[in-house]
């Protein structure tokens, strides 16, 4: 699929001025919004009619059979080369984030995420990643009953960190604040900015919400 820069979006969402507020902070250069829709019905149909790579979408919406945004994600399942989706939601229960990712949506981030994250979020879905919102990667870990073993990954990868470094990236990865990893490996927390500084810059990646999806893409949560 192409990532050609801007990438074009339909934002599919209820609520009117959320939908005019995600259009206004969503950077120009990275993402065009072409098309709307607030039901059900009608994201099937301007999805439908326009194919664009990537679909931002809420889990609640009105219309349809009441699946809300898994049924529209599974109404356009015979798009699936050209269109991913990515649900955008207040919501971060579980049985929300994993319907959603079971009908096929691509990730799942909340709408407290950064305008700056949502643009690169929609780039990375563009070009094929998965992205989640610290936290929500281990519902679905969980719910595909995938063990961190399972799924082969680059041992390389992994060789870049220490074993401290692996626990630090994994707690963080999995949405935990800084204090909080402290408390759980009976560090300083200043230490465990130097590990993420350190992790951060061994794997390449610039936040930990690049973290997440790569870790829950390697599925080593």
């Amino acid at each position: 699929m192409t990532t050609a820069l801007p990438i074009p979006v339909v934002l599919v969402d209820d609520h009117a001025m959320f939908r005019a507020g995600v259009r206004a902070s969503l950077d120009p250069a990275q993402v065009a919004v072409v098309g709307e829709a607030a039901t059900v019905d009608a994201a099937v149909a301007v999805i439908r009619e326009l194919t664009p790579p990537v679909v931002l979408l809420d889990v609640h919406l009105p219309g349809g059979n009441g699946g809300g945004g898994a049924e529209v994600v599974r109404d356009c399942a015979d798009m699936a080369g050209n269109t991913r989706f990515l649900a955008l939601s207040v919501s971060d229960a579980a049985e929300d984030v994993v319907a959603v990712i079971r009908a096929g949506a691509r990730g799942y981030v909340t709408k407290n995420i950064t305008p700056a994250e949502l643009s690169a979020a929609v780039v990375q879905v563009a070009s094929g990643d998965a992205v989640f919102s610290p936290r929500l990667a281990g519902f679905v870990l969980d719910a595909f009953g995938t063990a961190a073993g399972e799924v082969s990954i680059a041992d390389d990868e992994l060789d870049r960190l220490s074993k401290r470094e692996q626990e630090v990236m994994r707690l963080i990865a999995r949405g935990y604040t800084y204090r909080e990893v402290a408390s759980d490996l009976f560090i300083s927390i200043k230490t465990v900015e130097t590990h993420v500084s350190a992790v951060l810059r061994k794997l390449q990646l610039s936040s930990r919400h690049e973290l997440t999806s790569w870790a829950a893409a390697r599925h080593i949560l």
